[in-house]
């Protein structure tokens, strides 16, 4: 059988661009040789594309020197090529893998270049992709079908003006996470806990996203849950988050071993555990995901969950949370890339079946 040729998608220009290194080296190591041909696409900050000459540059997290310019043929030959000496070289990809986290990678952008290149590639498509991404839309399209979610005042750049402390504390109470709408890995977010902080906090979202959220604090556990597939979704086993930060923030994630740790599966009553897993697969369900997402809960004291955000690209590094809980439940890493590559083949043959012209 000859191998399925994966352009692996890195790098980008958002505030998670150092992780998405991390995702993707640890992707790479995972994709088993014997059936994936691999091709690094480094997107570097300034947003230029490039074809890494060998996968070194990527398993080093090394320079670029040897990278072709990458561009865009839309539905000929595999949709992307490399300049190289001037040459067209067509990249006869299969499907791309994108790990690309945050704004320009998660939020639709490149999800529709893709589709307009008429390549195939992994996670949920363009509509979902910005859903999922602008947090005060998903919010409201899951209110609307019954899915609680943290109580949140929504606040744009233009009328920053226009937003008092004291009613935000009156409608929210205190403490509140200012966060911004578009982004993740908590970058930007900010636990406000008196009027002092209120200012700064908003300064530091809007350094993100010209749109933030103002979010009532919610007392309990956060709990996780990845999901797998298209039109039939699973669930894995759900998993926690401790912390030992003040919250679960960017060097908890990343950087700092002893800030958090893993609970896998998470110590919570079966009907618990089932419940969030039910009401992980119906907000994938209900905001148009396919091939991946993981989905956070806040769980209370008394059983109660809220939904609190959903990662359509979420991190696949040694320390994330996503690869982990399928491991746990029973799916290792290597099938589990497996299986969403060959989710988004299937979904590509099947959008390619729908009609475009009139008969």
């Amino acid at each position: 059988m000859p191998k399925t040729r994966v352009g692996l998608l890195y790098g980008g220009r958002s505030s998670e661009h150092d992780i998405s290194i991390l995702s993707a080296q640890n992707v790479y190591a995972a994709l088993a040789p014997e059936r994936y041909d691999v091709v690094p696409l480094f997107i570097d900050p300034d947003g230029r594309w490039w074809r890494d000459a060998s996968p070194d540059a990527l398993l080093a997290d090394a320079g670029h020197a040897d990278a072709a310019p990458v561009v865009v043929t839309p539905h000929t030959d595999g949709g992307l090529a490399a300049l190289v000496d001037g040459n067209v070289e067509p990249l006869q990809l299969d499907v791309v893998v994108p790990i690309l986290h945050g704004q320009g990678g998660e939020d639709g952008v490149v999800q529709g270049l893709l589709a307009a290149a008429g390549v195939p590639y992994v996670g949920p498509d363009v509509l979902a992709s910005a859903v999922c991404m602008d947090k005060e839309v998903a919010k409201r399209l899951l209110e609307a079908s019954g899915i609680p979610t943290a109580p949140f005042v929504a606040v744009r750049k233009a009328h920053r003006g226009e937003v008092a402390f004291a009613d935000v504390k009156a409608k929210l109470g205190l403490p509140v996470f200012v966060k911004p709408a578009n982004s993740g890995s908590s970058v930007g977010v900010t636990k406000v806990e008196d009027e002092a902080g209120f200012g700064p906090a908003l300064d530091e979202a809007f350094r993100f996203d010209d749109k933030l959220l103002v979010e009532q604090a919610i007392k309990g556990r956060e709990i996780e849950v990845a999901v797998l597939g298209n039109e039939h979704p699973e669930a894995s086993i759900p998993g926690e988050i401790v912390s030992t930060s003040t919250f679960y923030d960017y060097e908890a994630k990343y950087t700092d071993p002893n800030a958090s740790r893993m609970e896998v599966p998470a110590d919570i009553p079966p009907d618990v555990a089932e419940k969030v897993r039910a009401v992980a697969l119906q907000t994938y369900t209900v905001l148009g995901c396919e091939g991946l997402a993981r989905v956070d809960f806040f769980v209370r004291d008394d059983g109660s969950a809220l939904l609190n955000e959903v990662n359509t690209i979420p991190g696949f590094t040694k320390r994330s949370m996503y690869p982990v809980m399928w491991e746990r439940s029973g799916l290792a890493q290597p099938a589990l890339l497996d299986r969403l590559i060959g989710f988004a083949l299937a979904r590509h043959e099947r959008d390619a079946a729908i009609a475009t012209k009139r008969a």
